[in-house]
């Protein structure tokens, strides 16, 4: 692993003075959080090289675990009581020399407290307050609710949405240990607090943010919760034909993974190979990724012989192709798929997992082996790319943490250092950060209900989801995007246009060959016009279209570039330019084991986008880093996330080792209903399912719960059976009064189709800030045609910023002439252009194709 040097006191001087160099140098936090979201956004501060304080009660932290080594990593810990004058008082003296204060407590309480952010920032309006609670303030309903991770998950449909699988399964609710909520709140919060002191070196304005996690589970899954009415056969899969064919023949739901197999993709599935591992192959919608598989595996040329066929236009109508399927398009109809993988099975037999991962990684198509958590945790490409590093923590001693999830090229060698938390007095905190004056910019912009990124202009070069989610994430702070695909496209149209009636919001699209002589100058002239490019690619991708380091600068040397990939890592490994996509992460980090419950049954984390999007949110907190380097040094950055640098946020309460460690038993498995006893799903005498999430000092209060005065006599390894009699006797509702009265974490596993019924409205022109903790926008005149209701981009709620309600995607292309007339070209090269191809104003005739 990636070593630490010196000792929990220090760190050498090499060390120091890369640090130096971090984007967040001299910036202050102090941070009040406890669990995971509050601390992990300080902890990616600190990792950006900001000087923060994280405060403990005198009991010490709310959550024991060691993963608050990992959080609390790079910071000074101080230990205030906030129910005293004295510690409120100490409190506010650390704040008065804040940059950034971070809390994730109940709505209110910091303030009952004695600690009141909006008086606070009315003495000092340059300060950034980030509250980060379980539900929205404006909620009026869940506000006050004990929003423990699961009750968010179960009150947003997470755990009874947990994809096709479970449904035919019959494993419905199913519970999840991966923080999602938190994960997704984390980044979004940090991107939003970089973002919003990147503004203020123009305004001289703090802001005071609210990032309820509610709200950002539902954006981090926004990919599954949208509607599109009428949506066409073509794009159901044979999982979701089946569900549909059950319920209409009213048949039950209960398919055995073992069948269920059988209606996956051939080339989005995993295969057991010679050493018994499972390898997880992603090649559906690419142009070429399958025909490369199947060509590797020797199987090409005999299924074309039968009558595979690839179409030239897979965006024309399905009724008007010459065949029945197309390679490279998503689903494949079921004969083929079956033919497919009956034959991929047994080449996939002759070699071992970690044979096909190399064949597959330089051939230059995705495809990943199953791995245990345990196993990526020491794995070798893990340790090359410093994705996991060591940290000399003084408790579990040398600890292997998760590294950097966000990183400017120039300086992520300094992140692979952190320093070990520390416990110090009040007196040598308050030192820390009084040795940073907060320095605010001498000519101040006088509109401050400006959006953070009011006139910077983004160039997007992404595809699939987290590149062009992360940008689409920009374009409601205000930044103007320009994205740009090929003049003919490389992915099918369930790839492009159903990700990107969600991803595509806001953005002004053009279509342009630009490997062309004619297209180069079109991109070249995009690339100079803009102050941020985004691409997720590889390396040598980046190269070959000259923007790396010297090619960027030749065009526009003030140009930030902001850069995603799938395993890349601060330093390079063995598979850094291995391409890959969200489900490969899961499978290399061990997440659909976890899920799965063994090597023999691994099954992908329920959710479309699970790391995609926290990854975008990643990539937007390092475009705000590198933007806030070039207004306070003027250097310009290239900011790096990857797809497994996320991985372990994902994973945060389990994603470590130590020479002590526990073994790796955490929950696991589809069978499986929460953590223990006290944080679990059970039935109830109304059919639904409660989530309970209780921890051992609650005990008290549940025995006075009416129906549950024996919990406290009941023996630890009997409270599971003593739980699933009591609840069942009464409602869920009734359950969840009582719960509530005693403060208890309780909620009903709702699903996202009545909670998007419940939250949706015509769409109105807002983001969805004023409407709680669930906010829809009906879309009834949507380019396409179809009536869609999305997700509001509500998530992030500033005082001060202005959040943009973002128009609905345009068609890919509709953007294309505008955009070449702002760039000064002439009508009739326009049209010269169009006519030979270099440029295009669509893909297809329907903007849906059927």
């Amino acid at each position: 692993m990636t070593k630490t040097s010196g000792t929990s006191q220090s760190i050498d001087e090499a060390t120091r003075m890369l640090r130096s160099k971090l984007p967040l140098r001299g910036v202050k936090v102090v941070d009040f959080g406890q669990y995971v979201a509050g601390p992990a956004v300080a902890m990616i501060l600190g990792d950006l090289g900001a000087t923060v304080v994280h405060v403990d009660p005198p009991a010490g932290p709310l959550w024991d675990s060691p993963a608050n080594a990992t959080l609390n990593r790079n910071k000074l810990i101080v230990t205030i009581d906030l129910k005293t004058q004295a510690g409120l008082a100490q409190a506010r003296a650390l704040i008065e020399q804040a940059d950034i204060v971070v809390e994730n407590f109940r709505p209110g309480v910091l303030s009952r407290l004695g600690i009141d952010f909006t008086e606070l920032r009315r003495a000092r309006p340059e300060l950034i307050a980030v509250s980060i609670p379980g539900f929205a303030s404006n909620d009026q309903l869940r506000r006050d609710w004990r929003a423990f991770e699961s009750v968010i998950a179960a009150s947003s449909g997470v755990f009874t949405d947990m994809g096709l699988n479970r449904v035919l399964m019959g494993i419905n609710p199913s519970f999840s240990p991966l923080p999602l909520a938190s994960a997704y709140g984390t980044m979004l919060a940090a991107s939003a607090t970089v973002l919003a002191l990147h503004a203020r070196e123009r305004t001289g304005t703090g802001d005071q943010i609210e990032i309820p996690l509610a709200c950002a589970i539902m954006e981090g899954l926004s990919y599954n919760s949208i509607k599109i009415d009428d949506y066409p056969l073509r794009y159901k899969t044979q999982r979701e034909r089946e569900i549909e064919r059950r319920r209409v023949e009213g048949l039950p739901m209960d398919l055995s993974y073992e069948a269920l197999q059988e209606l996956l993709d051939p080339f989005y599935r995993s295969y057991k190979c010679k050493d018994g591992r499972m390898f997880y192959v992603v090649c559906p919608s690419h142009k070429r990724h399958a025909k490369r598989c199947l060509q590797t595996l020797g199987l090409y040329d005999e299924l074309v012989a039968e009558g595979l066929r690839e179409e030239d236009d897979t965006y024309l109508p399905v009724s008007e192709w010459t065949s029945d399927v197309s390679l490279g398009v998503y689903p494949l109809p079921k004969h083929w798929a079956d033919k497919i993988a009956a034959r991929m099975k047994a080449v996939f037999l002759t070699r071992t997992a970690k044979e096909w991962e190399r064949i597959f990684g330089k051939g230059q198509f995705p495809g990943a082996p199953q791995r245990w958590l345990q196993e990526w945790i020491s794995d070798d490409h893990a340790e090359c790319a410093g994705l996991m590093i060591e940290v000399d923590d003084p408790v579990y001693g040398r600890m292997i943490q998760p590294g950097p999830m966000t990183w400017l090229e120039e300086s992520g060698e300094a992140m692979l250092n952190p320093m070990p938390r520390r416990w110090v007095g009040f007196d040598e905190a308050i030192s820390a950060l009084s040795a940073f004056p907060t320095e605010l910019p001498s000519v101040r912009s006088s509109d401050k209900q400006s959006g953070w990124l009011d006139g910077v202009r983004v160039l997007d070069l992404c595809n699939v989801i987290a590149g062009p989610h992360s940008v689409s994430y920009l374009a409601r702070f205000g930044a103007e995007v320009i994205k740009i695909d090929p003049s003919q496209p490389l992915y099918d149209c369930w790839n492009t246009v159903i990700f990107g009636m969600t991803h595509m919001r806001g953005k002004r699209s053009v279509l342009a060959d630009i490997s062309s002589p004619d297209g180069r100058a079109v991109f070249e002239a995009l690339v100079k016009s803009v102050d941020v490019i985004v691409w997720n690619a590889t390396e040598r991708q980046v190269r070959s279209k000259g923007l790396d380091v010297d090619g960027l600068r030749a065009l526009n040397p003030n140009a930030i570039f902001c850069q995603l990939d799938c395993f890349g890592g601060v330093r390079r490994g063995p598979r850094t330019d291995y391409l890959g996509y969200d489900d490969l992460v899961q499978a290399a980090t061990g997440i659909m084991l976890r899920f799965g419950g063994s090597m023999e049954t691994p099954e992908e984390h329920a959710h479309v986008g699970t790391i995609d999007v926290m990854c975008g949110f990643g990539a937007a907190l390092g475009v705000g880093a590198a933007l806030y380097q070039r207004s306070r040094t003027g250097r310009v950055g290239r900011a790096r996330t990857s797809l497994s640098a996320l991985a372990g946020l994902a994973q945060m309460p389990f994603c470590y080792d130590y020479q002590a460690r526990a073994p790796f038993d955490e929950a696991a498995g589809p069978q499986v209903k929460g953590n223990d006893a006290l944080t679990h799903i059970y039935n109830t005498a109304s059919g639904q399912s409660l989530l309970l999430s209780a921890s051992e000092t609650d005990i008290p209060r549940l025995a006075k719960v009416e129906g549950l005065e024996g919990i406290a006599r009941a023996p630890r390894e009997d409270r599971l059976h003593y739980l699933t009699g009591a609840l069942v006797r009464d409602a869920a509702e009734t359950w969840l009064t009582r719960f509530r009265a005693a403060d208890i974490g309780a909620a009903i596993c709702e699903n996202i189709e009545t909670i998007r019924a419940r939250n949706s409205r015509p769409a109105d022109n807002a983001p969805g800030t004023g409407n709680g903790s669930y906010s829809f926008s009906v879309y009834h005149d949507h380019p396409s045609g179809h009536v869609v209701t999305q997700l509001d981009p509500y998530a992030i709620r500033p005082a001060i910023g202005k959040v943009y309600a973002l128009p609905p995607a345009e068609k890919y292309g509709a953007s294309t002439r505008t955009v070449m007339e702002s760039l000064g070209f002439a009508a009739a090269k326009i049209d010269a252009l169009v006519a030979s191809g270099v440029i295009s104003e669509s893909w297809s005739r329907e903007y849906l194709p059927s």
